[in-house]
C-alpha cells in the first residue's frame, strides 16, 4: 500500500539527506587525501597541488617503508598481539559480563560498584609500571595484555546485551529442565550474543592494534616490538636523517613527507578491511547493547 507522503516528510527526508552527505564528505575527504597523498610526488602535495587524486603517481614511499625488514616483525608481533589478547579479554569480559546480568547471582551490585569504581581512578603511570615489573612481565607480550585484560565500559556493554535481550523465561526453562550454569552460558547464552562478540571483538582488536604507549613503557626488546612502534621508529629515523644529512636536505624533507603518508595507510589498512566482515554484526551489536533506561 503506498502512503502518500507530505511536504514536510519530503523536507526532513532531504535536510536529513543532506546532513549525512556533509558528514560522509567530512569523513571520506581526509582518507582520500591521506591515500592520494601516499602515492602522489612529495612536492606535489608540499605544494598544495593534490586536492583530490594523485599527482604525478608513485609508489616511492610504500617501497621507502617495506624497505625495512623490521615492517613484517612489527606486523607478526601486532597480530599475535590481537589474537592473543582479544582473546583474553573476550574470555574474561564474557563471563564477567553474564554473571553481573544474572539477578540471582549475591553480591553483583557490590561487584559492578568495584569494577566501575576503575573507570574513574587508577594507580597511574609509574605504579602500573612497579607491578608490571615485580610481576615479571616487562618484555613480554603479557604485559600489553594483562593489566588491561578487561574494560569495564565493555562490560557493561555486554552486561547491558545480556540483559536487555536473553529473557529470563529462556534460562529460567533451561534451568527446570536440569541445564546446568555451563550449559546455559555455552549452548544458550553463546550463541544468542554473536553481535556483541562482534562489538566487543572490534572494540578490543582496534585497542591491541594500535597499542602504542604502553609498547614504549613495558617493552625493550627489539623481537617483540609491535608496528606502531617500527612505524615510530621508521618516522622518527626519517625526521632525523632530515637534520644530519645537511647535503640533500631537501630530498630527505620530501622522502620524509612521502613516508609520513604511507606509514598511516600501512598501519590502518589491516583494520579497514577487516571491518566490512563485521559491520553487519556491528551495528546491530551497538544498538542491542545500548545502555536503555
Amino acid at each position: 500500500m503506498n502512503v502518500k507522503r507530505s511536504r514536510g516528510d519530503f523536507i526532513f527526508d532531504t535536510i536529513n539527506l543532506a546532513i549525512c552527505f556533509l558528514i560522509f564528505l567530512i569523513v571520506a575527504y581526509p582518507l582520500l587525501y591521506v591515500i592520494s597523498a601516499s602515492f602522489s610526488s612529495p612536492l606535489a602535495v608540499l605544494q598544495g597541488r593534490m586536492v583530490l587524486w594523485p599527482v604525478e603517481p608513485r609508489i616511492t614511499a610504500y617501497l621507502d617503508v617495506f624497505k625495512h625488514q623490521d615492517i613484517m616483525m612489527g606486523y607478526k608481533n601486532s597480530l599475535i598481539l590481537v589474537v592473543l589478547g582479544t582473546s583474553v579479554n573476550l574470555v574474561l569480559t564474557f563471563f564477567g559480563a553474564y554473571i553481573l546480568s544474572r539477578k540471582d547471582f549475591f553480591g553483583r551490585t557490590f561487584l559492578t560498584m568495584a569494577f566501575a569504581f576503575t573507570m574513574f581512578f587508577s594507580g597511574g603511570m609509574i605504579p602500573t609500571y612497579l607491578v608490571v615489573k615485580s610481576v615479571g612481565l616487562l618484555n613480554t607480550r603479557w604485559a600489553l595484555i594483562l593489566p588491561g585484560a578487561i574494560s569495564m565500559y565493555n562490560m557493561i556493554v555486554m552486561r547491558t546485551f545480556f540483559q536487555n535481550s536473553i529473557p529470563d523465561s529462556l534460562i529460567e526453562s533451561a534451568e527446570v529442565d536440569g541445564a546446568s550454569q555451563i550449559k546455559i552460558l555455552f549452548y544458550i547464552v553463546l550463541p544468542l550474543s554473536n553481535a556483541i562478540i562482534a562489538v566487543i571483538s572490534l572494540f578490543y582488536g582496534v585497542a591491541h592494534w594500535n597499542q602504542y604507549f604502553q609498547a614504549l613503557l613495558y617493552l625493550s626488546n627489539r623481537s617483540l616490538y609491535t608496528l606502531q612502534l617500527i612505524l615510530r621508529e621508521i618516522l622518527l629515523l626519517s625526521q632525523v636523517q632530515d637534520l644530519v644529512d645537511t647535503t640533500g636536505f631537501a630530498d630527505q624533507v620530501l622522502q620524509g613527507e612521502g613516508i609520513k603518508y604511507a606509514l598511516i595507510i600501512v598501519a590502518s589498512v589491516p583494520v579497514m578491511a577487516a571491518y566490512p566482515f563485521i559491520q553487519r554484526h556491528f551495528v546491530k551489536g551497538v544498538m542491542l547493547g545500548a545502555i536503555k533506561g
